[in-house]
């Protein structure tokens, strides 16, 4: 593979002119970190001025006549364009952690009479710890799946085979990413939740690290909960709203332990006892971030108007390219794939093993102009979000990592100054 052949996708690459929507400061720069934070869209910075300017500003109080329930529609933005998810199901509030843990408790107080729930060892630490927080307070037993062996699990996956192992009719939950924050392992929504209802647990499911970059088809799929963020894929900007679905077969059934007054059926008669609305609603605890979700409002019609298929394909095709130039660069130099090499089975991230891959990720940022991330204990995280980053980006970006570590460049790092990774 050489240069012309990313220039030759770019050209033929229907989702090319969303680029030029987002802020590019710095058009030198590859930024291969869009599943940890994207871009921020030209829109977004005119949504918020006309917020301030033509909504707060001159309506002040009043404006609440109509911004009361708009958790509710940017919701419903986010469901179909990114969730495939009817109406009536996603509320776009809070953050992933509330959310996930306001839906893990619902789900378990649901099956009374259960006493397992389930979450992997490579799952997000935030769910980790969750899910330990409720097994402590309820007295759970917590299984952890260890798929961080390669005896046990490929690049994290957890297949219908191995959760099988551990379902009986004891387990009130099963908690899974969709896509694995650290590797990109996609796991199979359709097969994994058919397995859980079979055994009569609830499936909840964390799709931070896939909503925007992937079709999940939730209604479909017959998903029950899911939560998720905006600010990755979605670019709705750092501290945005996250989200959380619940399918309208489960909304009457469960109760979240936070009973916020927007949850309650008549919220403005301010009544001495909480009476839960039963829509979708019934799960929303109070007052929306306005601006956060004039952010996913902008952000979340651009994925609309490219398609989630559309997006799905880019980004199918841009880490298939990662993975070709993987191959032919950085295995020679001491890099392992921890990503599956079937398009079906990642996100839109892949994750490169090294044993220096703390300084080489900090080298890249500091000599090569070239953005990823780094996860413990040896990943370095690349990723083409679909909408913001072209395959040329993507080409130059593993150029500069072949050339840094080749020269063993990276050897002069010795601190990134900062705790982020």
């Amino acid at each position: 593979m050489d240069r012309s052949v990313a220039l030759s996708l770019d050209e033929e690459d229907p989702l090319h002119h969303f680029k030029k929507q987002f802020v590019v400061t710095d058009p030198e720069m590859c930024y291969l970190d869009g599943n940890s934070l994207g871009r921020l869209p030209h829109a977004t910075v005119k949504a918020i001025n006309d917020f301030l300017t033509h909504e707060w500003g001159p309506e002040v109080v009043t404006g609440w006549g109509h911004w009361v329930d708009e958790a509710q529609s940017a919701g419903d933005l986010i469901g179909r364009s990114a969730l495939g998810a009817a109406a009536g199901q996603v509320l776009a509030c809070d953050t992933t952690s509330v959310n996930f843990y306001q839906l893990a408790a619902a789900a378990i107080r649901a099956r009374p009479n259960r006493k397992t729930i389930i979450i992997d060892a490579a799952n997000f630490p935030t769910d980790r710890y969750v899910m330990q927080g409720l097994a402590d307070q309820q007295g759970l037993k917590l299984i952890t799946i260890n798929n961080e062996d390669e005896a046990i699990s490929t690049n994290e996956l957890i297949t219908p085979e191995l959760l099988a192992k551990y379902l009986n009719d004891d387990v009130a939950l099963v908690s899974l990413e969709v896509v694995q924050y650290r590797s990109g392992a996609r796991q199979n929504i359709k097969a994994i939740n058919d397995l859980v209802k079979s055994h009569g647990a609830l499936m909840l499911w964390d799709a931070a690290h896939a909503v925007g970059s992937v079709a999940m088809n939730f209604d479909a799929n017959g998903v029950d909960l899911a939560v998720g963020c905006t600010y990755k894929y979605g670019n709705s900007g750092p501290g945005a709203p996250a989200w959380l679905y619940v399918s309208k077969s489960m909304q009457k059934e469960l109760r979240v332990p936070i009973q916020g007054w927007f949850a309650q059926r008549d919220q403005f008669a301010m009544g001495p006892n909480f009476e839960r609305d039963d829509s979708i609603r019934g799960f929303q605890i109070a007052s929306p971030s306005l601006m956060g979700l004039r952010c996913i409002k902008s952000a979340f019609s651009m994925i609309e108007e490219a398609g989630i298929e559309n997006i799905e394909k880019k980004a199918a095709r841009g880490t298939e390219m990662m993975i070709e130039l993987y191959d032919e660069w950085l295995a020679p130099l001491g890099f392992t794939l921890n990503t599956p090499r079937d398009a079906q089975q990642r996100g839109g991230h892949i994750s490169l093993v090294h044993p220096e891959a703390e300084k080489i990720a900090i080298a890249l940022r500091q000599y090569a102009n070239v953005i990823p991330d780094y996860r413990v204990p040896n990943s370095i995280r690349v990723a083409i979000s679909p909408l913001a980053t072209s395959y040329t980006e993507v080409f130059d970006g593993f150029q500069r990592l072949r050339d840094l570590v080749s020269t063993r460049q990276y050897e002069k790092v010795t601190t990134g100054g900062s705790r982020v990774t």
